[in-house]
Order: C-alpha cells, then sequence, then structure tokens
C-alpha cells in the first residue's frame, strides 16, 4: 500500500516560469509581520550561518475567472521584483497542472543570505506596491514556507532546471516539547536522506507558520532538469515517516 494511502498528497507537476520574480505574493498580509517574532520550536538539526540559505515558498490561488491579462499582469509584477537588494534567486509562474487536492494556481520560490534580508525584501515598497496593486485583486488564497536550508551549487532559477518542493504536516501527538521534537528530528533525518537522483537538497522546519496551513517540515530538491526530477519517486523516503505524517503536498517544476 502507498504510503499516501495514510496522509493526502498534492502533486502539482511541471511548473513553468519567466523571469525570477515571485516572492512578492504572500509576505505583505497585515499578519505576517509576526514572522520573525515568533518563536516556534525547533529540532536539534542545525548549519552554520555560513552553510545555510533562507528558502522562501509561495502558493497562490487566482479567483476563478479572472482575466488572464491580469493574471500575466499579476507575474510580470512579481518578476519584475528580481532586482530588490537582498534576493539571491527567484523564479515564479503558473502551475501547469494541479493535483487532485489542490486549487493553488501559481507559485513563487526565493532565495536571500538571511531572515533580515528576507523580512527588507518583504516591507519595500515595490514589493509592497505589487502585492496591493497586482495580488491581492486576483488572489484567493495564498500559503508561504519559509526555512533555513543548505546552500547549493546548483542554481534554482537556472532554465532547465527541475525542483521538487515538499511540505509535510505532522500528527499532533499530544506529546510533551521532547517527544515532538524528537519526531520532527526523525522526519528531517529522513528527508536529508532522500538524494537518489538528486542534484542537490535543502530542508529544513518552517519558521514562519502564520500561513503554512500547519505544514511545518518543507525541502527543496534540484535535479538538472526534468528527466532527473521525473525519475525520482514521489514517495521517496516517506514510508520511514508515515506514522509521523497527517498530510504532504508535493510540487514539481521545470523552469523555463
Amino acid at each position: 500500500m502507498s504510503v499516501f494511502s495514510n496522509f493526502k498528497c498534492t502533486m502539482m507537476l511541471s511548473l513553468q516560469t519567466r523571469s525570477p520574480s515571485f516572492s512578492l505574493i504572500f509576505s505583505p498580509f497585515k499578519h505576517y509581520s509576526p514572522l520573525f517574532k515568533s518563536k516556534p520550536r525547533f529540532s536539534t538539526i542545525r548549519m552554520s550561518s555560513s552553510q545555510s540559505v533562507v528558502e522562501h515558498v509561495v502558493l497562490v490561488k487566482v479567483k476563478d475567472g479572472t482575466e488572464p491579462s491580469k493574471v500575466s499582469a499579476m507575474v510580470n509584477a512579481m518578476n519584475s521584483l528580481a532586482s530588490i537588494d537582498g534576493v539571491l534567486q527567484l523564479t515564479a509562474g503558473p502551475l501547469l497542472r494541479n493535483g487532485p487536492t489542490t486549487a493553488f494556481t501559481h507559485m513563487l520560490h526565493s532565495r536571500y543570505h538571511s531572515k533580515d534580508h528576507l523580512q527588507a525584501y518583504n516591507v519595500h515598497p515595490s514589493h509592497l506596491a505589487a502585492v496591493t496593486g497586482f495580488l491581492f485583486p486576483v488572489c484567493e488564497d495564498i500559503m508561504v514556507v519559509d526555512w533555513v536550508g543548505a546552500k547549493t551549487t546548483l542554481n534554482p532559477s537556472a532554465t532547465g532546471s527541475g525542483l521538487r518542493v515538499r511540505f509535510l504536516k505532522l500528527k499532533g501527538g499530544g506529546g510533551d516539547d521532547h517527544d515532538e521534537i524528537k519526531v520532527k528530528d526523525e522526519v528531517l533525518s529522513v528527508v536529508r536522506g532522500m538524494k537518489e537522483g538528486v542534484g542537490e537538497l535543502s530542508y529544513g522546519e518552517n519558521f514562519s507558520p502564520e500561513r503554512a496551513k500547519g505544514f511545518s517540515i518543507a525541502s527543496l530538491s534540484i535535479f538538472p532538469g526534468r528527466k532527473e526530477l521525473e525519475s525520482v519517486n514521489l514517495e521517496e523516503g516517506l514510508v520511514k515517516v508515515g506514522e509521523h505524517v497527517e498530510d504532504a503536498i508535493v510540487v514539481d517544476y521545470v523552469v523555463p
């Protein structure tokens, strides 16, 4: 029996985008400011700042019936923000196909040297203007996940690269903090081992729970191309932690 028979799996295949700019989508919401004030419980797996990078992934659902020209304007506005200081890499655009249990239509992935750089980007006037002027008018739902992951040599915004983003929602066990941390460490260790056929891997614990819909573990697998991406099973490694996982979202993305 598939491990996903125990929890829902959402798969969005082969995203395509244009230029690197889409993180504007979730940051400026009023309740986003606590992003760097909250102090969630973190597992014991750590990386030094010299080896790490801040990953920022945003999923968006555009309102049904929105004029195509307005959707294009939104994506273009997001992509125009790639030049903001502090943005290392950014790629954004529409999903070509949705899984059976998701309604999201667009996605953004971007990277920053630190949380401070991400915060500066969030409050940048150009970012706020793009969100209020182009995103909010067409957006029905959003989701954002941020984590501190490992630096990679492969550029996740390079043309032809294959990206697999995986979000995991852990089951609530009612245990004490020690038990919760043990479970997170176990799941993160398994995620860390999902490297077969992967060019490089970045993973970590979400530090901005406000719009993450309960998903707390995230990973980004960067493949040299679509062929390598599709050669790796979506359920790779998850059977080992299925008992701890309530829900999973898997997003496959190919940068044009």
